[in-house]
């Protein structure tokens, strides 16, 4: 039994693609089920707008309800300023590594 899984995000992901992406990535989550703790790596990331932001707290709202803790992983130094100017930085707790 895995006690952590790792989601990895797209290379872009926009206004366009962030409903599908939740889907998808969400039902990678559910899949999980035997997981305590969800990383997503964010290190692909290379095209994105504010609704990459609304992806990660939409992880974060499924991990929330099924008692698993959440880290975001790599994430871009400009995501970041848009999650700081969104006031959503503090419930992504995104590494920079």
């Amino acid at each position: 039994m895995s006690t952590s899984v790792t989601i990895a995000l797209p290379q872009s992901l926009t206004h366009e693609s962030s409903a599908q992406a939740l889907d998808l990535l969400g039902n990678r989550l559910l899949a999980s089920a035997s997981s305590k703790h969800l990383v997503v790596d964010a290190g692909a990331l290379q095209v994105f707008d504010s609704s990459a932001l609304s992806v990660l707290l939409g992880l974060r709202r499924l991990t929330v309800a099924q008692s698993m803790s959440f880290e975001v992983a790599s994430l871009p130094v400009k995501l970041q300023q848009l999650a700081v100017a969104y006031g959503v930085d503090r419930a992504l707790g995104g590494r920079t590594d």
